[in-house]
């Protein structure tokens, strides 16, 4: 290749890049623009919402060519660079380059966030709150531009406003498209973020001013020669528990569970799969090369807090798969992102290639199998209105509060259904907030493999995968971080990683634990207790108060989630067996290409008397994976196992830049 095709090739880099991070934020602003009359579609919603999805496409067509055009041979160099003065007073520069450590991250936001605008193409999320479609294209585009940026700018002042830049969408996404106490998870997250950062943009100034530069690619360099060993633990605290907020890490996380459980379907695929990795890419990108001494004083302590994740996700989440307990689903997976991010801190605590290039790894993997997670557990809300475990797997529970409430839906509801919930309280003399014993005791009759065999063994595999599987992508990130810690970076307490390394290995076991548990009872079931005849009324038609989860179809106030479907309709695909005709009718599950709204039942269908139905049916069916979400989730489940039998492929690229970002460390 001559110098001109090199030259070429360079600029043509320089542009993809570029056009990435530029792209959403254009994109974001036209999306509040009023359609042109000819591509305006049956209505502006659908015209909006395809705008999303092209946009969306064009950044991940660009992120594969940026990645097509990468110099495999040379990760460790900085390609598709760009460096223009911004501010020449501060010396800040708009310094734009990507490496092998950067790009795996800037082809998974690209995909995640296709998939996400193509899913929510077919399946607009709506709420109580929810506002038109612009609104909702414009933050996803926005936060997908923070996102890339994050990954993208070589500059600190740069970085720190990409990374503050995802906040306010992510905010406005669970705020107004979310379920449940939506308000009080988005104020949680944007609280604990902000403060966080307020402290990490002290220790991005002190290690800039103080080293003389804000560019990172000249920090690494000097490897914090420049920097004096009480500038450089000063710069890795501040810094440090602004990144670990992000993380979260542990005891930083109590903000994550409740985001995820309130968040729609596609702000939780994308906080768990893209924005809990700028966090960790922070520690490798910054700390590590620029402030060496300071990481090396705080790994051990990084690695204490990284392996009591570990167990306290690995913990919170066997006690959300007890039978009983009214563990929710979303909140469970929410738990085991604490867990897996545990391993990558771990891995990065260990100060070695081996360790670091694990944490890289698993950021990838827990971003493709967390990703695919969320795409279920949001089709199971869909089809069962709720993501209680009790009502998913039909476990009999007499548990009160908001986790039985949760059984019937009401804790997957937004205020309106409030009264309804109240009303078929009064309609069995209980109080409100309190489920009956018959409504709690029931459950839906039938788990995903015998009612959607599709969806429960798409469920199973990515729940193997995330308890790491070997030939699955989520096995190399956490036995690399584990073989780290077994041989240290030189400086570091070795007897105490060898206890990490244990306690950790301990972790894998307590995952293995609660995730078989949680597929034995999504995908097969759990047991179910015969109703005693003093629970239901025989012959007569029971009343609203009385119906079983499982033996009626649910009306919206009962069992609809807020970000689904609308106040007043039932959920399109639930339908017992034994129903009266009408109900049936009613209930016959759309063809799997028509839009989610057309599958709706007709309003006003009547239930058969309790006499022609049996809780305990197993019979009736529910949608099963529909060809939008296949779309959605193949190309997930397809990078994990390609990720799991191929791992080179994304070690080839990070480890040459790890070995230059840690001064040439050996493994």
């Amino acid at each position: 290749m001559g110098p001109l095709d090199s030259l070429l090739s360079d600029t043509v880099m320089q542009y993809l890049l570029a056009a990435i991070v530029v792209l959403p934020l254009l994109g974001s602003a036209a999306a509040l623009l009023p359609a042109p009359p000819g591509l305006r579609g049956r209505n502006p919603e659908q015209a909006v919402l395809r705008h999303g999805v092209t946009v969306t496409g064009v950044i991940l067509a660009l992120a594969v060519a940026l990645a097509a055009g990468f110099d495999h041979d040379d990760p460790a160099r900085m390609q598709a660079t760009t460096d223009i003065s911004w501010i020449p007073a501060l010396g800040t520069r708009i310094h734009l380059g990507t490496d092998g450590v950067s790009l795996p991250l800037l082809v998974l936001t690209a995909l995640l966030t296709f998939l996400c605008a193509l899913h929510s193409y077919f399946r607009p999320p709506e709420g109580p709150a929810a506002p038109s479609a612009k609104g909702f294209v414009a933050l996803l585009l926005l936060l997908e531009a923070g996102t890339l940026a994050t990954f993208a700018v070589l500059d600190l002042l740069l970085f720190f406003l990409a990374f503050e830049m995802v906040l306010v969408p992510m905010y406005f996404l669970i705020a107004r498209w979310g379920g449940a106490a939506r308000e009080k998870a988005a104020g949680k997250f944007i609280l604990y973020t902000l403060l966080g950062s307020v402290v990490m943009l002290l220790g991005l100034l002190l290690l800039g001013l103080e080293g003389g530069t804000f560019d990172m690619v000249a920090l690494a360099t000097d490897n914090g020669s420049s920097l004096a060993h009480g500038t450089q633990l000063a710069a890795v605290l501040a810094i440090g528990i602004g990144l670990a907020v992000k993380t979260p890490m542990w005891p930083l996380h109590s903000w994550l569970p409740d985001a995820h459980t309130a968040a729609p379907t596609t702000g939780s695929v994308l906080l768990a799969g893209v924005l809990l990795k700028m966090g960790t890419y922070g520690f490798v990108r910054i700390l590590l090369p620029a402030a060496p001494d300071g990481m090396r004083t705080f790994a051990p302590y990084l690695a204490a807090f990284a392996v009591a994740g570990i167990i306290y996700g690995s913990l919170a989440c066997l006690a959300l798969a007890r039978s009983g307990t009214g563990g929710d689903l979303k909140r469970l997976i929410a738990y085991s992102s604490v867990g897996h991010m545990g391993f990558v801190l771990l891995g990065i605590a260990t100060m070695t290639p081996t360790g670091v290039n694990g944490a890289l790894f698993a950021n990838i993997a827990h971003g493709l199998i967390t990703g695919l997670l969320f795409f279920l557990v949001g089709a199971v809300k869909e089809r069962y209105g709720s993501t209680d475990l009790d009502h998913i797997s039909g476990a009999r529970g007499t548990a009160t509060g908001p986790a039985t409430a949760a059984a019937t839906g009401t804790a997957d509801t937004g205020p309106a259904d409030t009264g309804t919930a109240a009303s078929g309280a009064a309609a069995t003399g209980a109080a409100p907030g309190r489920v009956s014993g018959t409504s709690a005791a029931v459950g839906t009759g039938g788990a995903l493999y015998g009612r959607a065999p599709r969806l429960g063994g798409l469920f199973a595999f990515a729940a193997v995968a995330s308890l790491g599987l070997p030939g699955l992508a989520g096995f190399w990130g956490e036995m690399l971080a584990l073989f780290g810690a077994f041989r240290p970076a030189e400086g570091l307490s070795r007897p105490a990683f060898l206890v990490f390394m244990a306690v950790a290995a301990f972790g894998t076991l307590l995952t293995a634990a609660y995730l078989l548990v949680v597929v034995r009872r999504v995908c097969m079931g759990g047991h179910l207790e015969q109703p005693s005849a003093g629970d239901q009324p025989s012959g007569d038609q029971p009343s609203a108060g009385d119906r079983p989860p499982g033996g009626h179809r649910p009306s919206a106030a009962d069992q609809a989630p807020a970000d689904q479907a609308p106040a007043g309709r039932a959920p399109a695909d639930e339908a017992p067996a034994g129903e009266a005709s009408a109900a049936d009718a009613s209930a016959t599950p759309a063809p799997d290409d028509a839009a989610p709204d057309d599958a709706a039942p007709a309003r006003g269908a009547t239930a058969a008397p309790a006499a022609t139905r049996s809780p305990r049916s197993t019979g009736s069916t529910l949608t099963d994976v529909r060809p939008y979400e296949f779309a959605a989730w193949a190309p997930l489940a397809v990078l994990t196992v390609l990720a799991g039998l191929w791992p080179a492929v994304l070690l080839g690229l990070s480890d040459p830049a790890v070995q230059i970002l840690l001064g040439g460390g050996s493994r």
